[in-house]
């Protein structure tokens, strides 16, 4: 087991494995690492893989602080890759992982990266003002947001109704029977910091990530997809303005990386 420490003494764990150029594998919001671990057993046959655990996930539970946002978890990105000496990174995210890369980008710009792949996010989860490639597949909006975040909603409803669209096929099992597995998966993490996240994702606005980019970008997206729209892909296309890749990942949900890790990281070795 390997922690990294920041500056605020605060601890990450991750795991290093490999050798060649690094490539860093983000997970998304109540997930860890693990969810990396099969992809980067293969990948790291070729290049050096760091996995690791946000604050306030997994192994990086007790790593909180006052009002972990987005920004707290780029400037924790930044100082693992500074703190490590890493240059030339493959830069992976997947759901939330996909915003810190994308927060990362506009605050640090591109210098210590080869290239960027996304995986299955939206710049903006707010749908107002024409902009329908947000969250819920276009259907989420800012008063959905503002109820949401009322004192007076369970966390564990919150978090069954994010898992329900993420995963479908939840919506089929009556609620009793899913809680005691949700309520497994968010005992992992800390509450404040997942609420706190939470709230942070859906109020940036990541659009202008792609005037920061001088990287490559690829952008692996899920078909038919459930928290995202699979026409985040032409987006993507339309807006960078450096060379441009996609991969679909299909008969998924949200959860890609987890149903399809062999393709996942067939997919990702080819950029490698």
């Amino acid at each position: 087991m390997s922690y990294f420490e920041l500056k605020d003494g605060m601890k990450l764990y991750y795991e290093d494995t490999g050798s060649g150029d690094p490539v860093i594998l983000m997970h998304g919001w109540t997930s860890s690492h693990n969810i990396f671990v099969k992809p980067a057993e293969k990948l790291s046959e070729k290049a050096r893989c760091i996995i690791y655990d946000h604050r306030g996930h997994g192994g990086s539970k007790a790593a909180t602080g006052d009002n972990v946002t987005m920004e707290t978890l780029a400037s924790d990105l930044n100082e693992l890759i500074t703190g490590l000496s890493l240059s030339n990174v493959t830069l992976v995210g997947w759901s939330m992982g996909a915003g810190v890369a994308m927060t990362y980008i506009k605050a640090y710009g591109c210098g210590a990266l080869r290239q960027v792949v996304l995986c299955d996010m939206t710049p903006k989860q707010i749908n107002e003002d024409g902009w329908k490639l947000g969250l819920n597949q276009g259907k989420y909006t800012r008063e959905d947001m503002e109820r949401d975040q009322k004192g007076n909603v369970p966390f564990i409803k919150l978090y069954h109704d994010f898992a329900a669209n993420a995963m479908p096929k939840l919506k089929m099992i009556p609620e009793f029977l899913v809680r005691p597995h949700l309520e497994q998966i968010i005992g992992k993490c800390d509450e404040g910091v997942l609420r706190s996240l939470a709230h942070s994702m859906k109020e940036q606005d990541n659009r202008d990530f792609v005037d920061s980019l001088t990287v490559p970008l690829t952008y692996f997206y899920a078909v038919p997809g459930s928290l995202f729209s699979p026409e985040l892909e032409k987006w993507y296309k339309e807006s960078v303005k450096v060379p441009f890749k996609a991969g679909a990942i299909r008969n998924s949900t949200h959860l890609m990386i987890e149903e399809h890790p062999d393709e996942f990281a067939a997919k990702l070795s080819t950029l490698l």
